[in-house]
């Protein structure tokens, strides 16, 4: 997508949206938000813990990922843009407490894609969202994008995925 088309949208919500977050992100959070169908129900995996707040579930989520020997990349701040954005698409504010995407890589897991198919790399770094709603207080949601199994690489970041949201659940809820 050529730049030039946000040109003339300087104020415009899209060009926030498009700057701010990739477009996968985007169309995950979006798809989810809005209903729209856009995944297929086997391309997107969640589990649900029960917390004591939003903090707790994100503490529980990075714990899991170092204690595989990882490290979080990065932490988005998703639910700060769905507020800023909010009032230019006419929405009353976020449906949610909270939502952030938590990013970190498996360097042994990136190699195997990468040899198997250096266009795998689109495929990293791994995501993990969490996100609370408004409406349930308490309840937080783990979703991730599964990488397909089309590969050995790709089949070994989909287990790593389940691994790391099953335990994030387990820590979780004990920290309850």
């Amino acid at each position: 997508m050529s730049l030039r088309l946000f040109r003339n949208l300087q104020q415009a919500p899209c060009r926030a949206l498009f700057s701010c977050f990739s477009a996968q992100c985007l169309l995950l959070v979006l798809g989810f938000f809005l209903g729209s169908g856009a995944f297929a129900a086997d391309d997107v995996q969640t589990r649900q813990m029960r917390v004591a707040d939003f903090v707790t579930a994100r503490e529980a989520l990075v714990e899991s990922i170092e204690s595989e020997g990882l490290k979080v990349r990065e932490i988005i701040p998703f639910n700060s843009m769905l507020e800023r954005t909010a009032a230019s698409l006419g929405r009353p504010g976020s449906p949610f407490v909270n939502v952030e995407i938590v990013q970190f890589c498996s360097s042994p897991i990136s190699w195997q894609m990468l040899e198997e198919d250096a266009s795998q790399m689109a495929l990293c770094p791994l995501s993990i969202v969490l996100y609370m709603k408004r409406a349930e207080p308490g309840l937080v949601t783990l979703v991730w994008r599964l990488p397909g199994a089309s590969t050995a690489g790709r089949r070994a970041a989909a287990d790593l995925l389940q691994k790391l949201a099953e335990r994030a659940v387990e820590f979780g809820q004990r920290g309850r």
